[in-house]
Formats: structure tokens, C-alpha cells, sequence
């Protein structure tokens, strides 16, 4: 049986690399198809051309699909755009709605509920992806964006409790320690072994050197001692809602 085909939804550059890249890259090797949407960034900025080399580290086999919305903290990211959280939510779920019925996942990945960590973007991110998957498979809805389609589960990225107790104290000292909401380990419904792609992961969030400069959480994520940050890039954490019985597995 061939994989699924996937459609990842993020709200940054950066985040697909991050949360997602060993994911991504097991998909591609093992001759499965994806694509991806970034909610934020326009292109032709800097973080644009980063966000396209770290796709391709990662074997994506198409250029990232852009829906050109200003990130919530940094207007330059798309000066002449609305930020993501303030659209009328209609616009984008059209958008999403046809690339959807054009793309025809079978699976999406986003974020969980609380966005992992509570950003807007990751959160508003989460309720595009969420609304946009039934909207595809409405008739009724969005006519001009092509024919229904129906993504069969979501897989919700999420943070599992012991990566928090790992990195606590090297990346986030100075906040309290309920401020990243770590899941449960028996609450996670997949937790995927991507070690054998880690260095790619690794490789693809190196791209992203302008957030790297800025960020003192992913210096110190990229900084840990080689053993524990092998063991955060080779694990990733999903939660599962299946939209039609029995779903679909990522393989």
C-alpha cells in the first residue's frame, strides 16, 4: 500500500522544520507525497528564501505554499497583507479550502489546540487547518474552489511532558514552569521515531539562519549536549482525530 498523501499547515518558516521535519522527511524517503502551507510571510522576504531551502533539505518535492499573511509579531514579514490573526477568517479558509480539493491529502498536520505553546499564530493556524479539512468535504461550501474533498484524519503536533522536563531549564529558565503545557505521554497518540532523519531535520532548521540569529530558545536548542538534543530532533509527538472510521496511519 502506498503512503497517504499529506498536507502540512504552518503558521512560520521555521515551525515546519521544527516540529515537523523529521516527519516530513521519513514521509518523502519512503516515496510519499506532501506538500506544505505557511500561513505567514510573503514572498520575496528573507525568510521566505530560507523556509524554500529548508523544503528542499527536507525532500519536499514542491516549493511551499504561501498564503502571504503578516506574522502577529512582525509586520515587515508581509508589509502590504493583513496579520493572520486579524483576517476575516473566511478568507483563508477559502484559500486552504482549495488548495485542499486541489492537493487531496489524505491526512493534515498542524498544531494542537493551545498551538503547542500558545503563540496566536500556531493556534489560529490549528483552527484554519481544523475548519478548512470539513469545509473540503462540504459541497455546499465554497463551490468555486473545486470538487469535495475528504481528509480522512488530522495529526496535531504536540510538546509531550518529557521534553518539557528535559529542556525547562536550559531553554526556558526565566518562565514559570506551566508556561509550555506539556501533553501527557498517555494522551499522545503517535509518537514517531525519526531518528534516521534527524540530521536532515537538524540540516533544514539550520536554514533558517535569520531565526536562529534572533532566537535565544533555538540557539539553545541547536546548542544542547549532542545526546539530548538527538533525542528531542528524533522524536516527534502527534495527537490523532480521525474524520471518517478507521482514518488513516502516517505509515
Amino acid at each position: 500500500m502506498s503512503p497517504p498523501r499529506l498536507l502540512f499547515v504552518h503558521a512560520h518558516p521555521d515551525d515546519e522544520s521544527l516540529w515537523t521535519g523529521g516527519a516530513i522527511a521519513r514521509h518523502v524517503a519512503r516515496g510519499g507525497e506532501a506538500d506544505l502551507v505557511v500561513c505567514t510571510w510573503a514572498e520575496g522576504t528573507e525568510r521566505h528564501a530560507e523556509l524554500v531551502e529548508a523544503a528542499g533539505a527536507l525532500g519536499l518535492p514542491r516549493p511551499p505554499i504561501m498564503l502571504g499573511y503578516a506574522d502577529d509579531r512582525v509586520p515587515e514579514s508581509a508589509p502590504e497583507a493583513m496579520r493572520f490573526c486579524s483576517a476575516p477568517l473566511d478568507d483563508p479558509v477559502r484559500t486552504l479550502v482549495a488548495h485542499i480539493r486541489r492537493l487531496r491529502p489524505d491526512a493534515i498536520v498542524t498544531y494542537d489546540a493551545v498551538g503547542i505553546y500558545g503563540h496566536p499564530d500556531h493556534v489560529h493556524a490549528h483552527r484554519l487547518a481544523t475548519v478548512s479539512a470539513d469545509a473540503a468535504a462540504s459541497g455546499g461550501l465554497y463551490r468555486s474552489t473545486g470538487e469535495p474533498w475528504q481528509v480522512r484524519s488530522m495529526y496535531f503536533v504536540t510538546i509531550a511532558q518529557w521534553m518539557v522536563d528535559d529542556v525547562q531549564h536550559d531553554l526556558f529558565a526565566d518562565l514559570p514552569p506551566h508556561y509550555l503545557p506539556g501533553t501527557p505521554e498517555d494522551d499522545v497518540d503517535l509518537v514517531l521515531d525519526v531518528a534516521e532523519w534527524r540530521d536532515r531535520k537538524a540540516d533544514a532548521i539550520v536554514c533558517h539562519r535569520t531565526e536562529l540569529d534572533r532566537s535565544r530558545t533555538m540557539k539553545a536548542l541547536m546548542g544542547l549536549p549532542a545526546a539530548r538534543r538527538s533525542r528531542l530532533l528524533g522524536t516527534e509527538c502527534f495527537l490523532r482525530r480521525d474524520l471518517v472510521p478507521g482514518g488513516v496511519d502516517l505509515g
